[in-house]
C-alpha cells in the first residue's frame, strides 16, 4: 500500500486489474478518500481534465482510468469481454492495486456509459461504493424485457445509433475511416443522429466553444491508435447485461446518489428519470444544468466541478 505519498500533478500509469492492463490518470494523496471518474463513449480520462485536479486540489485521491478498450489500456477481442461484470470487476481491481491504495469504499462518478458502469457497481458490488455520482446518463432500473427488444419495437425502421452499433464491423469501420471527422461530429452532438457514412459529404461541423483544438487533438489520436472496436463492444453486451443483472448483490442502490444532467441533453429524450426511485433508495438528489448538454463535464466544468465537490464533501470521509 502506498498510503500518505502524495500525487500533487497528475501522473499517468499502467495498472494490472481483473486481467487487464488500465492506463489510470491519478492525482492527489494516496491516503486520502478514492475518488473514481469512469468516462463514457467516445470518451477518454482526458475527458475529467477539468475535474481531475480540483477533487486533488479538494483533498481526494482521483483515480481516472481509461477504460477497456480505449487509448492505453488492454483492448481483448471477445464481445463478452465487455460485459459489465467485466466493467465493474476492473474497478474493483483498481481500488485493490497499489495505485488504488487499497481501498475499500471509493465515490464512484461516471459520464454517459461510465454511469451505467458506477451504477451497476453499486449494485454488484455494495461494499466497495460510499457514493454514486451520474453525469447525463440517470440511473435507471432493469428493463422489462431485452433492450435490443424494446429500442426496436420504438424505433421500427427509424435510425437508433444503439441498433446500429450491434453489429460487429460496419460501425467499427465506417467510425474509422475518418477519426478526426468521426469525432468531430460526435462531439458536436451531430455523429449519432445519422449512420456515419451517409454525413460523410456533409460539411464537417465546427469544434463546440469548450474544446479547443489542442484538447481535441488527444481524442483523434487516441482512437487513431486504438480504433473503435472495443468502444463499440460495450454496445454489443447491452442484452448481455439484462441476462447478469437478473439478480445482484445489491437489490438497489442505498448509498448517496448525485445525478447531473444538462437541460439540453438528447440522451434524456430516451432515458428518463421517472423511474429512479426503483433503483435508488438512498439519498438522492438531482442537479439540472440550464441550457447544457451532453458532454457536460467538458462544457461545463466550474458548475459540475463545484456541484461534485460539494456532493462528495458532505459525505464525511475526510
Amino acid at each position: 500500500m502506498c498510503f500518505g505519498e502524495t500525487v500533487m500533478t497528475s501522473t499517468k500509469r499502467l495498472v494490472e486489474t481483473n486481467g487487464v492492463r488500465l492506463q489510470v490518470t491519478e492525482a492527489g494523496d494516496r491516503g486520502a478518500p478514492v475518488v473514481v471518474l469512469a468516462h463514457g463513449f467516445p470518451e477518454l480520462a482526458h475527458s475529467w481534465r477539468h475535474q481531475i485536479p480540483a477533487l486533488a486540489a479538494a483533498g481526494y485521491h482521483v483515480l481516472a482510468p481509461d477504460q477497456r478498450g480505449y487509448a492505453g489500456s488492454s483492448r481483448p477481442s471477445a464481445i463478452e469481454d465487455y460485459d459489465i461484470v467485466h466493467l465493474t470487476g476492473d474497478l474493483v481491481g483498481l481500488l485493490d492495486s497499489e495505485v488504488g491504495g487499497g481501498a475499500e469504499r471509493a465515490v464512484v462518478v461516471g459520464h454517459d456509459w461510465g454511469s451505467p458502469v458506477v451504477c451497476n457497481f453499486a449494485l454488484l458490488h455494495p461494499d466497495r461504493v460510499a457514493a454514486v455520482a451520474a453525469l447525463s446518463v440517470p440511473p435507471v432500473p432493469r428493463a422489462a424485457a431485452p433492450p435490443t427488444e424494446i429500442w426496436r419495437r420504438r424505433v421500427g425502421d427509424n435510425y437508433f445509433y444503439m441498433l446500429y452499433f450491434q453489429e460487429p464491423g460496419p460501425a467499427d469501420a465506417a467510425l474509422g475511416r475518418d477519426v478526426r471527422s468521426s469525432m468531430r461530429r460526435m462531439v458536436a452532438e451531430e455523429g449519432f443522429a445519422a449512420p456515419p457514412d451517409t454525413l460523410a459529404d456533409k460539411p464537417l461541423p465546427p469544434l463546440p466553444d469548450w474544446l479547443t483544438e489542442d484538447e481535441f487533438e488527444p481524442y483523434v489520436t487516441a482512437f487513431t491508435e486504438s480504433g473503435f472496436t472495443g468502444p463499440l463492444n460495450w454496445y454489443r453486451n447491452f442484452d448481455r447485461n439484462w441476462k447478469l443483472t437478473e439478480t445482484t448483490a445489491a437489490p438497489t442502490i442505498t448509498v448517496p446518489t448525485l445525478f447531473v444532467a444538462g437541460t439540453a441533453d438528447p440522451v434524456l429524450g430516451f432515458t428518463p428519470r421517472d423511474r429512479v426511485r426503483d433503483i435508488v433508495t438512498g439519498d438522492y438528489r438531482e442537479v439540472m444544468i440550464d441550457g447544457a448538454g451532453h458532454w457536460l463535464q467538458q462544457e461545463r466544468p466550474d458548475e459540475v466541478n463545484a456541484i461534485l465537490i460539494e456532493f462528495i464533501d458532505g459525505l464525511g470521509l475526510k
